[in-house]
């Protein structure tokens, strides 16, 4: 494990709204970053800890983290 903590560069806060709502606003998002940054995606979505990870990977972007606080999503995702 390790040690490190990524330090995000933007945070994107989606708790409370429904699917698909904080994956389209993370695929809007992503491309205002620019290559390196890193965006956080928090959202409360049960169904978005299926389409944010597979979303960002097919618009090629890098999944570094997910993390599960009860209904609380925390995403990871590297431009």
């Amino acid at each position: 494990m390790s040690s490190t903590r990524i330090v995000p560069d933007f945070r994107l806060d989606m708790v409370g709204e429904p699917c698909p709502y904080p994956a389209v606003a993370t695929l809007e998002a992503m491309p205002r970053l620019q290559p390196g940054q890193i965006l956080e995606v928090v959202s409360d979505c049960p169904q978005s800890i299926n389409n944010i990870p597979v979303d960002a990977r097919n618009h090629g972007y890098e999944v570094l983290e997910i993390q599960q606080d009860g209904p609380t999503i925390r995403y990871l995702i590297r431009r």
